[in-house]
């Protein structure tokens, strides 16, 4: 009897780390504020606040699964990103992860 229980432990706390799910961290939180409507070249794209400073980027990747297309603003998410370019006093970043909050 004493066996049987000690298997039933075993058992269920295997169960259990094996059903457990580490929650996958992200870089920054952020929030997509809305479109980049102004008309000037390096304009266009997409706001986004990250910290205290605001950056552009242009599009997020189909393969991400947000569609800014039709989305009422703002938008809180979690991503992964990295710097990309500057134009002017416009910063451009590239999003490589993101997930709405």
């Amino acid at each position: 009897m004493y066996f049987k229980q000690i298997i039933f432990v075993a058992l269920l706390s295997l169960f259990t780390i094996l059903s457990c799910k580490k929650e996958e961290k992200y870089q920054s939180t952020a929030l997509i504020t809305g479109p980049d409507l102004r008309e000037c070249i390096c304009c266009g794209g997409y706001f986004i606040e990250i910290k205290d400073s605001t950056y552009n980027f242009d599009t997020i990747p189909a393969s991400l699964g947000i569609d800014l297309s039709d989305v009422t603003f703002p938008v809180a998410v979690k991503l992964d990103w990295q710097h990309d370019r500057k134009c002017g006093d416009i910063r451009y970043i590239n999003i490589t992860r993101i997930k709405r909050q």
